[in-house]
């Protein structure tokens, strides 16, 4: 009896990958940017602060890590080429994203600054700005200081801003989406929230 539910399991999930291989195509829902997948699967979203499609994106996003499998990593890349602010002020946001993610705090850093920017409409002017908005969110000021000082931050820093510019070319607009470092998902008109999160689920799995 067990053989014949695990056969019936697979099956479906046989059939399941089927549907989904018919459903995403090439040149309409994913464009292929590398010739090889990384080792380790990863789903990379390039973001803006500044940018309100990015903002209104973020309910989509906290869902997709709830249903990405266990062994996807999720990162955000925090981009700097808006025209919104200044380059320097763009990296000290990513500064205090980075200062989020060592502090095991990210999510509420990137909630408290996208909420400064879009639902208050407040101007960032630097880190000084930034350091004071999180304080009220939770996040210890010295702690703060002190990783966004650190050599450890700036190492971060430089990684994220080389995951720009290796990706450069495709980052037309964002959010924007690159998975396993292989391919860029395009969500065409009259897609739904639940049909992005799968079809960013369907290209983790692909090699």
């Amino acid at each position: 009896m067990k053989k014949i539910i695990s056969l019936v399991f697979v099956s479906l999930i046989l059939s399941f990958n089927a549907m989904a291989q018919e459903l995403w195509k090439e040149g309409v829902h994913y464009n292929i940017i590398a010739k090889e997948a990384t080792e380790k699967k990863e789903v990379v979203e390039f973001f803006s602060f500044w940018c309100p499609h990015c903002y209104n994106f973020e309910p989509i996003v906290s869902q997709l890590k709830k249903d990405i499998p266990s062994d996807v990593e999720f990162k955000k890349v925090h981009v700097n080429f808006m025209r919104s602010a200044s380059a320097s002020v763009q990296d000290d946001a990513t500064r205090a994203m980075l200062v989020g993610r060592t502090l095991k705090k990210e999510a509420e850093v990137v909630s408290a600054i996208f909420n400064h920017i879009h639902v208050q409409r407040k101007p960032i002017t630097g880190l000084d700005d930034m350091k004071n908005m999180l304080v009220t969110s939770g996040i210890d000021a010295a702690k703060f200081e002190k990783q966004a000082k650190g050599f450890g931050l700036n190492s971060l820093l430089n990684r994220n801003n080389g995951l720009i510019k290796k990706h450069q070319r495709h980052l037309t607009g964002v959010p924007n989406f690159i998975v396993n470092g292989k391919y860029q998902a395009v969500f065409t008109s009259g897609m739904k929230p639940d049909d992005m999160i799968s079809l960013l689920v369907w290209l983790s799995d692909q090699k």
